[in-house]
């Protein structure tokens, strides 16, 4: 059935007595956003605006971009996508001589709707050209202690999960939660290059006593656990990096120089919420055609379409230097620095819910 965007009652959070409600939110929202912009400058950091409108809206299998048309003068449609990042803009900003970035930008990524989840949504990106990923953990500490101070809690909180932001953060790799939250080996379902084994995992959970379906592939498997088992237990009391992803699971990073199986890929969590998605970035274009090849040859397997490629950004690769880049949740965060129920608690003018046409007859 076809679907038009309109606004339910429950959502219509233009009421005045809803907005009442909202607006201390809204206004520690505008005070976070200040303190990390004055931060950012500090830190000598470039604030820039990538157009949203592009040919591609990312190369991630399970990531689910908004379509539409653009009419040239001549009349003729070409298919283009609102992004689900900003990355492959600000990449070409570094290879065309950028060295430090930084953007609040709007993305979009359908099929996502929940507390946590908006369709269009604020990613704070931000890159570094010559430094080591672990420097954005560094970054990442210091943005949710200025978002806590802005916001006035000094804490984290999401439901009844709270987060100290000053405490010394944890750090963990996937293969340690593996064995620490679900009894599972995770590297040794890994060949010495990185290639995923799916009966060696599903072996793993059976021995775990987690349950798996007969067609699941080791990336269904590895999700599984990562959502069930671990997240839950991550950001308590204190924010956690997890770092070290499989590089399989890591598509625009590249490999730890000490284990080709890995990639310095990590995550942030806080009250259990993932916030952020921090990458010591790959350069390497053919390498990076065939993993966004392997990407949508799986979206296609799995849900029958698939994106283009961008040509432009993997020649601008070769160009790029040697970065380290990460996305984080802005509303997320402001979230937990609020203790906000749900994001649209912490949007100025969140989305409407589509509702199913009404055949009049």
């Amino acid at each position: 059935m076809a679907t038009t965007f309109s606004t339910p009652t429950a959502s219509e959070w233009w009421r005045p007595g809803r907005h009442a409600d909202r607006r201390p939110l809204l206004l520690a929202r505008n005070r976070i956003q200040r303190a990390i912009r004055d931060w950012l400058d500090h830190e000598d950091f470039v604030e820039v605006d990538p157009s949203a409108l592009q040919i591609s809206p990312g190369n991630e299998a399970h990531l689910h971009a908004f379509g539409t048309a653009a009419v040239g003068n001549d009349g003729t449609a070409r298919q283009m996508y609102l992004h689900t990042s900003p990355e492959f803009a600000m990449k070409k900003l570094l290879a065309g001589g950028e060295t430090r970035i930084a953007a609040f930008s709007h993305v979009w990524r359908n099929r996502e709707r929940g507390p946590l989840h908006h369709p269009e949504f604020t990613m704070l990106e931000w890159y570094r050209t010559g430094a080591p990923y672990e420097v954005l953990m560094q970054d990442c500490a210091e943005i949710l202690r200025l978002a806590a101070t802005a916001a006035g809690t000094g804490r984290l909180r999401w439901r009844n999960i709270e987060c100290d932001p000053f405490a010394a953060p944890e750090r963990l790799s996937l293969a340690e939660a593996f064995g620490r939250h679900a009894g599972v080996d995770l590297l040794s379902t890994l060949s010495a290059d990185g290639t995923p084994d799916a009966p060696a995992l599903g072996r793993a959970l059976d021995a775990a006593g987690i349950g798996r379906s007969g067609d699941d592939t080791w990336s269904d498997m590895f999700s599984k656990v990562l959502v069930e088992r671990i997240e839950p237990h991550l950001g308590h009391g204190r924010m956690t990096f997890l770092d070290r992803y499989p590089v399989a699971e890591a598509a625009l990073a590249r490999p730890a120089a000490d284990d080709p199986r890995v990639a310095e890929r990590f995550e942030l969590y806080a009250c259990g919420v993932e916030l952020a998605n921090g990458f010591g970035e790959l350069t390497d274009p053919p390498e990076q055609r065939r993993r966004f090849e392997a990407e949508m040859a799986e979206k296609q397997r799995v849900y029958g379409e698939h994106y283009p490629l961008d040509e432009d950004f993997l020649a601008a690769l070769s160009l790029m230097p040697e970065a380290s880049g990460i996305a984080l949740g802005f509303d997320r965060l402001v979230m937990l620095a609020t203790a906000a129920p749900r994001i649209e608690a912490v949007l100025w003018a969140p989305v409407p819910e589509p509702v199913p046409d009404v055949d009049p007859r």
